[in-house]
């Protein structure tokens, strides 16, 4: 093994032991944050038919639901059933919380995934453009348009999408992943899966952009490229064999430290849409105060941005072998 290849393992390493650390930490904060809310969950759990209980009857409840303890021994009893794979039970769905992940982490997985490559491929290709040529009309108008754009709420984004597409010109379904009455099938699922992996990845694009297209307009103007315009290189190589890739490991950092915001906006993309994931069972879990459902998915949100970060990160190093694998 080269010792750039063992700096990377190392660093893997490190970042697995603080992604642990951090998990522990988040889903403690979880429970801390839940213990300190003002609302009762067994009235979340019992919706409209509360007033039907008696006290006594509320009493036996709240103790086969494990909501007399308090949030510290309600995290640790959670925690020791994580690690031997009970997760809970999911007040807002009547079911186990391992049940409810079965059923939704693929969609979520699926729309995450096509969002997140429709962002890297369309920011990318628009980073490019503008960077290689600065003052151009291209960069003006890609400037501009991301400029607007980050400025959108997402909500904004899905809702105007939903009106336009959906609305008015009927081109994709509304919402769901078929249409009513209708088996799932793959077809079905693809044709409304495309407005909300592009609503998903286009409100992520302005940050890409902007970032790609800042870091070409720098590695355009460094000394490197200078020397290579001077020795007669063809501009198109210059382009293509250095000036990009020296703009991409700043860029796949930057698509780390968008993974956040990409999961935020899942959330809200599945909710507008009615997508069957995660992201529309995190909403669901607030309202009904779910904290075990919360806490699970509080967990794995954290985990894949920890992932995807040092993916991003390993990906960079791999790219620029001027960037250190000590992080």
């Amino acid at each position: 093994m080269s010792h750039r290849a063992r700096q990377l393992v190392a660093m893997s390493g490190r970042r697995a032991v603080f992604g642990a650390v951090l998990v522990v930490v988040v889903s403690l904060g979880t429970f801390a944050l839940a213990g300190m809310s003002p609302f009762d969950p067994l009235d979340a759990y019992l919706g409209n038919s509360g007033d039907g209980y008696s006290e006594a009857q509320r009493a036996d409840l709240r103790q086969t639901l494990g909501l007399d303890q308090g949030w510290f021994s309600a995290w640790t009893h959670w925690l020791s059933g994580a690690f031997t794979g009970d997760l809970g039970f999911s007040r807002a769905y009547h079911q186990s919380v391992a049940d409810v992940l079965a059923d939704r982490f693929g969609w979520t997985l699926l729309l995450g995934v096509s969002g997140a490559l429709v962002a890297v491929i369309v920011g990318a290709s628009l980073g490019v453009v503008a960077g290689l040529r600065p003052a151009s009309v291209a960069d003006r108008l890609v400037t501009i348009f991301a400029s607007v754009l980050q400025a959108v709420p997402p909500f904004i984004v899905a809702l105007g999408s939903v009106l336009v597409f959906a609305v008015t010109l009927r081109i994709v379904p509304t919402s769901g992943l078929t249409d009513p009455g209708g088996a799932i099938t793959a077809e079905s699922t693809l044709r409304h899966l495309v407005l909300p992996a592009l609503v998903l990845g286009i409100s992520q694009t302005p940050w890409l952009a902007l970032g790609l297209r800042q870091a070409i307009v720098v590695a355009g103007g460094s000394d490197a490229i200078r020397g290579a315009r001077s020795r007669g290189i063809p501009e198109r190589m210059i382009d293509l064999r250095h000036i990009v890739p020296m703009g991409l490991a700043p860029f796949f950092a930057l698509v780390g430290a968008r993974l956040p915001e990409l999961v935020v906006g899942a959330a809200v993309v599945e909710t507008v849409f009615s997508w069957p994931g995660l992201g529309e069972a995190t909403v669901t879990a607030v309202r009904a105060q779910d904290f075990p459902l919360l806490a699970v998915i509080t967990v794995l949100t954290v985990a894949v941005v920890v992932v995807g970060n040092l993916a991003a990160d390993v990906g960079a190093a791999i790219i620029d072998p001027r960037i250190e694998a000590d992080g």
